[in-house]
């Protein structure tokens, strides 16, 4: 693999990711394609929402030139297309809205299919389980995966600056552990540079909001190179990585399953979103998150080696963070 190659095709990931999402910008305001707010959002005047339209593809044309390269498995291709049917269903959803049945029949669908393309599929779990049972909860957990990228697209930059950190992160593990040519650095890098490209108009205050078109192929994709990290064995980082939205969407899902509440309609009660309701500012959550996610990212590396001691870890580092975004809306319930 060139490295320089590698290189000046995230750099390009970037530059063309910034230039389509402001096209996308652009286009969204004329069309007033807006999120007007409501008593459930974290914004308070109509957004342009679509920003998918321009990551998704442009993310699917990078890991289609990676593929077609020879420096990611071939076995992409089908996973893009996947993601390119997702999204068409999702932004029909975004204008129109869909029965929730069919939503999640075309995700699990999807799912079904991409299992195909999943290295290591069978083993994921490690050898823990039969593989067909290995099948099955490798769908569930996917399928589960993509919901919650969804769930947790809540507030300005949280998306954008998760995926970018998760891309980075893999691409680094991936390198350090001597396996630069299995795929996963330069689809890794690409995620992270196209994410990038998107954050720079989504960042507090956002210009424009990604959307279902956006957050669901997003999910679908970055599961999609989580689990074949897990499938080759690395097991640990491909846990860590995502574990800040792991936590904060299972927990906040489990609490609302608890009191009977219907846990597909929108709320606002992850951690993310208390912490704003408490004062604290878009912005200013998110590098609390992404100064997490670089903690998970050191923690990827060392698991490596030590797998369980890095897991245990990681979860005490997100314990820490769920805390401390937490507090604040426990304190100001305490001043009403």
């Amino acid at each position: 693999m060139s490295f320089t190659l590698v290189a000046e095709l995230v750099l390009l990931c970037f530059v063309v990711s910034l230039a389509a999402t402001g096209g996308v910008l652009w286009w969204l305001r004329h069309r007033q394609i807006l999120d007007e707010p409501n008593h459930r959002s974290s914004h308070t005047s109509p957004t342009p929402r679509g920003g998918g339209l321009a990551l998704v593809p442009v993310l699917a044309l990078a890991w289609t030139v990676i593929a077609v390269l020879g420096m990611a498995p071939l076995a992409t291709l089908g996973v893009i297309a996947a993601a390119l049917a997702l999204a068409f269903l999702c932004w029909r959803d975004d204008r129109g809205g869909l029965p929730v049945l069919q939503r999640f029949g075309a995700q699990f669908v999807a799912i079904l299919a991409g299992l195909i393309f999943v290295p290591g599929a069978g083993h994921v779990f490690q050898g823990l389980l039969p593989p067909v049972l290995d099948y099955a909860l490798t769908a569930l957990t996917w399928l589960w995966f993509v919901n919650l990228y969804n769930f947790m697209d809540g507030i300005d930059g949280i998306t954008g600056g998760q995926t970018a950190a998760i891309g980075f992160g893999a691409a680094l593990v991936a390198f350090l552990s001597l396996d630069p040519n299995g795929g996963v650095l330069p689809l890794g890098l690409s995620l992270g540079a196209v994410s990038l490209g998107f954050l720079a108009w989504n960042w507090a205050p956002a210009k424009l909001f990604l959307g279902d078109v956006g957050s669901i192929p997003l999910g679908y994709l970055t599961g999609w190179l989580l689990l074949g990290m897990a499938g080759d064995g690395h097991w640990a980082p491909a846990l860590i990585l995502p574990l800040y939205y792991l936590v904060d969407a299972t927990v906040t899902l489990l609490r609302r399953a608890v009191r009977f509440e219907r846990i597909w309609h929108a709320h606002r009660e992850h951690f993310y979103q208390r912490a704003v309701q408490s004062g604290l500012g878009h912005g200013a959550v998110v590098l609390r998150i992404l100064g997490c996610n670089l903690a998970l990212i050191g923690l990827a590396v060392l698991g490596l080696e030590w797998p369980w001691v890095a897991a245990v870890l990681a979860f005490f580092v997100v314990g820490l963070l769920l805390w401390e975004l937490g507090r604040r809306n426990t304190a100001l319930a305490a001043q009403l």
